[in-house]
């Protein structure tokens, strides 16, 4: 073979070879879409059993998708998920185990509230951080609620604030004028249409580039206000239904007390005079809703449904269907329990929609609460061309695993110093059905205003769940694949499983370095 035949061939043979490598480096990488949403409850959606809110366009979503039935928030309050989203760390390893900025203590209290961070610490290399340094455009729309200016969105890698308000509540409501920095506002207008406005500004102007949104909607966190023309459309509805089966309200008592009400003997109370009303009740017990029924909360959901259904819209108009990630997921569980942050707060039987959002049967208790009601979260993912499409997972996850799963779906390396808690969901989104991880925790040193419970923590291991309150050390156990609602308490007829679960959960805050809670002076039993 002559010299220049030799060399044809190399040249031909490097073109070849180069080809492929410069199409890889050249193809954009996939946009994503975070869509978040807070205090939606793990049945609020169709596709996940509501016959009472209509969410046609998350139903089609999960649908096409991949549907979680067993996905977990680290906390079953806002602010300690909305950080391990972020980071891909526990809230108690990172001390932000409260909403900020937390509720103050009062004497009831036989333990003092752990002292927390009143902000996201900055050395802290968000997921917008590391999507950033890749070249992505990031826009934060909606709910902070990770501290006050300077620990905004933009200190913590976020090109793009909307509206300019670090609070975990819509300064004026849901109706304009919403009073919102940067967030303009005509009469008439409902802030999670405005919100979605801003967002699909932001994927047109940033259609050319990848892009992360973190669409991270005030809803359906209370003021519980409803756009009108939907809360007319659900009082029509629900005057055609049939009164459901059932009570509307039950009692939720403290298993941690000295001698805690049964479930037999909180069913029998609810007849008695002291029980009648809506406030902190005797024995610290509290009413839990157990209907959908509140329209103008359908009507929230339903305009969040919309929100999702604009923004795929407009990624199709865009030609970015193909190569846009999107995730849905939510805080915490939803609101069935009223809120009484102030311990004499009592709720008017006409005020009961404004205090009382849904109901998360068949889950046990709700947002404040360590049980499923509280934690367990619709998730559902779109990852085109990846997932396994309609496919519903049933593997247990939490929302530290969102950090290592986007990196790895947008082909970046994985960063686990910064996300140790978090385990990449990848295999499970493409139709796998195991990874690999020890077990799922829970760490909540306060007093929730929520309910009555004592502080505690949980763990998750298998089937099995084991809670722990702080006040006299009282442990639950309960197998959750035989017993969804978690009625049956198994910790004394299987102590040895107790006494592992517990010794697992114990060990692991010594790890991740949890505060505990010191005892309370002031105490007044």
């Amino acid at each position: 073979m002559s010299l220049a035949v030799r060399n044809l061939a190399l040249c031909l043979l490097a073109f070849l070879f180069a080809g492929p490598t410069i199409a890889v480096a050249d193809q954009p990488r996939p946009n994503v879409v975070f869509f978040l949403l807070d205090d939606l409850g793990w049945k609020d959606l169709g596709c996940y059993g509501s016959d009472f809110y209509e969410t046609p366009n998350i139903d089609e979503f999960a649908k096409q998708g991949v549907r979680f039935t067993q996905a977990y928030a680290t906390c079953h309050v806002c602010s300690p998920t909305r950080a391990s989203i972020l980071t891909g760390k526990y809230p108690a390893r990172l001390d932000m185990t409260d909403w900020l900025s937390g509720r103050r203590d009062f004497p009831f209290q036989q333990l003092l509230n752990a002292e927390i961070h009143q902000f996201l610490p900055l050395a802290e290399v968000t997921i917008a951080e590391a999507l950033k340094e890749a070249g992505y455009e990031t826009a934060h729309i909606g709910k902070w609620h990770l501290g006050e200016e300077p620990h905004g969105p933009t200190a913590q890698g976020f090109d793009l604030q909307i509206p300019q308000w670090n609070k975990g509540w819509p300064r004026r409501g849901y109706h304009a004028p919403f009073g919102l920095d940067g967030l303009e506002d005509q009469p008439g207008d409902y802030l999670t249409d405005r919100l979605t406005d801003e967002a699909l500004d932001f994927i047109e102007s940033s259609k050319d580039k990848p892009f992360f949104l973190y669409m991270s909607h005030y809803a359906v966190h209370d003021p519980i206000h409803g756009r009108k023309d939907l809360v007319e459309k659900y009082q029509k509805k629900l005057a055609s239904m049939k009164k459901p089966k059932g009570p509307a309200y039950i009692l939720e008592g403290n298993p941690d007390d000295d001698q805690p009400l049964t479930r037999r003997q909180l069913d029998q109370a609810m007849s008695q005079p002291e029980y009648a009303g809506f406030s902190i009740l005797p024995r610290r017990s509290v009413k839990i809703k157990q209907h959908q029924d509140n329209v103008e909360f359908a009507a929230m959901v339903e305009t969040v449904d919309e929100s999702l259904g604009r923004i795929r819209a407009k990624l199709e108009s865009l030609g970015l269907t193909e190569n846009t990630i999107v995730i849905l997921f939510s805080d915490n569980g939803g609101m069935s329990a009223g809120n009484f942050g102030n311990p004499n707060r009592v709720i008017k039987p006409e005020a009961l929609d404004t205090a009382f959002s849904t109901s998360n049967l068949p889950l046990r208790g709700a947002k404040g609460f360590l049980y499923e009601g509280g934690i367990r979260e619709p998730m559902i993912v779109h990852w085109p061309g990846k997932h396994k499409q309609g496919y519903v997972c049933d593997t247990p996850v939490v929302s530290t695993d969102f950090y290592p799963t986007i990196l790895e779906m947008v082909g970046l390396p994985t960063r686990p110093k910064q996300h140790p808690d978090g385990v990449s969901l990848t295999s499970l989104i493409q139709g796998g059905k195991f990874i690999e991880r020890d077990g799922i925790y829970w760490h909540f040193p306060h007093y929730s205003n929520h309910g009555m419970q004592s502080p505690g923590g949980a763990i998750r291991v298998g089937d099995w769940k084991l809670l722990e309150y702080f006040e006299n050390g009282t442990v639950q156990l309960f197998n959750l694949k035989k017993d969804l609602g978690e009625q049956h308490d198994l910790s004394l007829r299987e102590p040895e499983k107790a006494a592992q679960l517990l010794s697992q959960l114990r060990d692991w805050r010594k790890r991740v370095g949890a505060n505990m809670m010191p005892p309370n002076p002031a105490w007044q039993r």
